[in-house]
């Protein structure tokens, strides 16, 4: 899954594809794996802290909050306690901080930005492995993840194993595609514009 690119998937999916302002912290990375979901309220992150000690090695955290785009919910402490415990990375639809410690442990997080206003332990509850809305998709615990710099797509564990499997026949194929323009074959006429197009007068 993670030889993946998202902008394949965009060839061949309508849907799946998270909020364009859900961006990478670290440049260059793709990362897929597994969704696990955590849902945290306005300024509290407990909820977040404790899913901590319950994600597995190769896990990607979920991280639905609630409407909330004033406190960043992850900054270097949480980095630090996300790459120990073996996460592939973070997607958060909200804001982090400490953008230079998250780049220095080389941690792979996409957010909406920056803030230096915190969540603290308030007592707001939260939720762990639950359905979550993140970037405007809905995310099943389970569910696919595939992010990288060009953002990130959610795919239901059914659409898995059929749809990057197409998306990686693609990539390969494109190499022949590029060698086809360099000798002097249309794009149009590789990539069946030109009968599609011709096609509809007639």
């Amino acid at each position: 899954m993670v030889r993946t690119e998202t902008a394949t998937l965009g060839h061949i999916l309508h849907d799946g594809f998270c909020d364009p302002a859900v961006a990478a912290v670290v440049s260059g990375k793709r990362i897929a794996g597994t969704a696990f979901t955590v849902r945290i309220p306005g300024a509290d992150s407990a909820t977040l802290h404790y899913a901590l000690s319950m994600v597995r090695p190769g896990d990607i955290l979920v991280i639905d909050r609630a409407g909330d785009d004033s406190h960043a919910c992850w900054g270097g402490v949480v980095t630090l306690a996300a790459r120990l415990a073996g996460i592939a990375g973070a997607v958060i639809d909200g804001r982090a901080t400490d953008f230079a410690e998250i780049r220095g442990h080389d941690m792979p997080v996409w957010c909406r930005g920056t803030s230096s206003k915190t969540t603290k332990f308030v007592g707001l509850g939260g939720a762990i492995n639950v359905p979550v809305s993140v970037g405007g998709v809905a995310v099943m615990p389970g569910d696919g993840v595939i992010a990288d710099e060009n953002g990130v797509v959610i795919l239901k564990r059914e659409q898995i194993g059929p749809i990057c499997s197409r998306a990686i026949a693609m990539q390969e194929n494109e190499a022949s595609v590029l060698d086809r323009l360099r000798n002097g074959e249309r794009l149009c006429d590789i990539s069946g514009a030109t009968a599609m197009v011709e096609g509809i007068g007639s």
